[in-house]
């Protein structure tokens, strides 16, 4: 058995949302432990920045790409780039995901209703559908799916996005069910995070509700990087259909 815990050297990875935030900090770790990797999201400027600095201090591929993950439609595109680019993948990250505020529950539009399920399940489902198969033909992959505590505790303010976030629980179970053994399917149903979403939070208010989770505190974007690595690693190999949440404890009270 290697004695290397994740053993990514040379793997290719799909991160999703990966220009910012959670997505940035796992693109870096991606690329720290040897792995290619591919940061789409709907800015391509800023996925193209990212994976030149990436490229240029770890001497990995890192390609940018622009990417709508909400668009069924194009992301056939997205996967054949990757394909022609690299000639596989080994790891899909579903990271992409939003959680727009509206003023009240009877406020939310049909619009802005599917424009959150798009993005947060559909588009999971569609990436995950379209490389599942091939990752199995290839000998096997890895897909990880990035949930939130909304999903199992809706606060009034997130219930469209919990209700997705639900369905991509529900996504990684019957995935990992479908394409097992060759492909793994896992989850990290995170917390609260530090990254650019929180600038608008109200840090009192957080600090009071984070002060009775056991940790006490919302989480830095690269604490969430060691549940992706092993899920994408060597190390998981017999973990699969896995919820796990990364949220400081918040789970573990009521």
């Amino acid at each position: 058995m290697s004695t290397d815990r994740h053993n990514l050297s040379g793997k290719v990875v799909l991160i999703t949302g990966g220009s910012r935030g959670l997505g940035a900090s796992m693109a870096w770790a991606f690329a720290e432990e040897g792995a290619h990797v591919v940061i789409a999201s709907r800015k391509v400027e800023p996925c193209r920045e990212l994976a030149a600095d990436i490229e240029a201090k770890t001497g990995v591929k890192a390609l940018g790409v622009a990417a709508h993950v909400g668009d069924w439609a194009t992301l056939p595109t997205l996967i054949d780039e990757v394909y022609s680019t690299f000639g596989k993948l080994d790891v899909l990250v579903n990271n992409a995901g939003i959680a727009p505020l509206y003023p009240s529950i009877e406020a939310v539009s049909e619009e802005l209703f599917d424009k959150i399920v798009d993005v947060n399940l559909k588009g999971p489902f569609r990436l995950s559908a379209l490389v599942a198969a091939r990752m199995a033909e290839a000998g096997g992959g890895s897909i990880i799916n990035i949930s939130s505590n909304a999903s199992e505790r809706p606060a009034p303010a997130y219930i469209p996005y919990g209700a997705a976030k639900a369905g991509l629980n529900s996504l990684t179970k019957g995935f990992a069910s479908a394409y097992g053994p060759g492909v793994r399917v896992n989850c990290v149903m995170a917390g609260s995070f530090f990254t650019d979403i929180s600038k608008g939070w109200d840090m009192d208010d957080f600090d009071d509700l984070a002060g009775a989770w056991p940790i006490s505190r919302g989480g830095r974007p690269e604490e969430i990087v060691g549940a992706v690595l092993y899920f994408a690693g060597d190390s998981s190999s017999y973990t699969t259909g896995t919820i796990l949440p990364v949220d400081g404890g918040r789970m573990a009270v009521g």
